[in-house]
């Protein structure tokens, strides 16, 4: 559970707006005329063409109508459509972009931020489920929604990398210390290898295996682990998600807890 508050939101993201025509009801042009009804039936060609413009009516500081974007994430979330999910994502990834670059840990995470804002709508996505939808009834909501899912990718990354720094250093730190007796290094060896095997013994596939040793080995990154097994892995993603899931596992795990702790 991430315990930090929410950035600010940024001043000018569409449907935040404090003023009443940012709610249901206001604004100017058709959306006077719709009702709920009429929003469900319009074509979506032609809702995406009203958020467009009710977002640079609200970049002008101009009256403007939310009613269009929260149909747009209702078809995306409720409906699940594959369509309205896509313009979805087109046209708010430059906010969450945005979001994760102003995040104070972005600059520790080693990653773009284009590979964070897919994470942030894959997390959304599988957060706000139909049921939930009514959890969230105007635009401020699920954007506040969606900040929150973003900055928690990248708070999840900078510990999932601050774990792993650690366990790393750990298993590495006494074949650094010059002073280690001829003894104690025979006896620390035979501690770093109880330690990985039974590492091994946790791991449950041949992926998993190759990236614990290329991330605790070799020191690569998911990028640079992709690059060198592209034959493995589809994206980056399943690398990050592969190590993410490695490393929850075995931090829950109290034998290896007890096993570091020696």
């Amino acid at each position: 559970m991430i315990t930090q508050p929410i950035e600010t939101l940024p001043r000018n993201t569409p449907g935040l707006s404090p003023s009443p025509c940012a709610y249901p009801g206001a604004g100017r042009g058709l959306a006077t005329e719709l009702d709920a009804a009429a929003l469900a039936a319009m074509d979506l060609s032609a809702l995406m063409q009203h958020c467009v413009i009710e977002s640079e009516r609200f970049y002008r500081g101009q009256q403007h109508d939310t009613r269009f974007s929260y149909e747009l994430f209702r078809r995306a979330l409720v409906e699940r459509d594959e369509a309205a999910w896509e313009q979805l994502y087109l046209h708010y990834s430059g906010l969450v972009e945005g979001w994760i670059r102003r995040c104070s840990a972005f600059a520790n995470t080693g990653e773009s931020s284009e590979y964070f804002v897919v994470g942030a709508f894959a997390r959304f996505w599988r957060a706000l489920s139909p049921e939930r939808f009514a959890a969230f009834p105007t635009l401020a909501s699920l954007l506040q929604y969606l900040q929150l899912c973003a900055t928690s990718v990248v708070i999840d990354s900078v510990r999932a990398q601050s774990w792993s720094g650690s366990l790393l250093e750990e298993t590495t730190a006494l074949e650094r210390d010059p002073a280690t007796a001829p003894d104690e290094e025979a006896m620390n060896r035979l501690d770093r290898e109880e330690f990985w095997r039974f590492i091994d013994t946790q791991l449950q596939s041949e992926i998993e295996r190759v990236v614990v040793y290329s991330s605790f080995v070799l020191g690569l990154t998911p990028r640079a682990i992709y690059a060198r097994r592209p034959d493995l892995f589809d994206t980056v993603n399943d690398v990050y998600n592969v190590k993410r899931n490695v490393l929850g596992r075995l931090s829950r795990n109290q034998q290896l807890r007890q096993l570091i702790a020696g």
